[in-house]
């Protein structure tokens, strides 16, 4: 008879699950959480060090991007028809799942301090692969190549057309 009281009562025998866990059973089921965090992001190597070659090139002092070499190749690059401006020479990033380093090498314009605008560099750098990407960056290296001199004119291959 307690049975069939206990049945009565809560609708179910004993040992069955109640409509409320059966519920929660299929909703673990369905999706398991925030739909934001079903998945993975990737994220290339490239997209990091386009980030950092335009926050780079925003701070005051840096003239180029590159080395000696890169930039000569850049500058006939940029002549070709349909060719366009590199804007990760002279940044190699390494990402992983969750951070990411990043080497630069930088021309300074001459009577600039190095260590400040490399401070800078670095600072610009860091808060914008930071804030687009969310992944840690755990150091920037900056290799300063070249100064820029005032009366230097700008590096461009000789043209070979006459």
């Amino acid at each position: 008879m307690t049975d069939m009281s206990e049945r009565h009562r809560t609708g179910k025998t004993e040992g069955e699950p109640t409509a409320e866990a059966a519920a929660g059973r299929r909703g673990a089921r369905r999706g398991g959480g925030v739909a934001g965090t079903r998945g993975r992001t990737t994220i290339a190597d490239g997209v990091v060090e386009k980030i950092a070659g335009l926050a780079a090139r925003d701070v005051v002092g840096v003239h180029a991007m590159g080395s000696g070499l890169s930039r000569t190749f850049g500058a006939v690059r940029d002549r070709v028809p349909g060719g366009s401006k590199s804007i990760t020479r002279g940044v190699k990033a390494e990402v992983g799942e969750v951070q990411t380093a990043l080497d630069l090498e930088i021309v300074v314009e001459y009577g600039m301090s190095i260590g400040e605008v490399s401070r800078a560099v670095r600072e610009n750098v860091i808060a914008a692969v930071e804030r687009m990407t969310e992944l840690e960056v755990v150091e920037v290296n900056i290799a300063v190549t070249d100064v820029k001199l005032p009366d230097e004119e700008e590096e461009e291959p000789e043209s070979r057309l006459q």
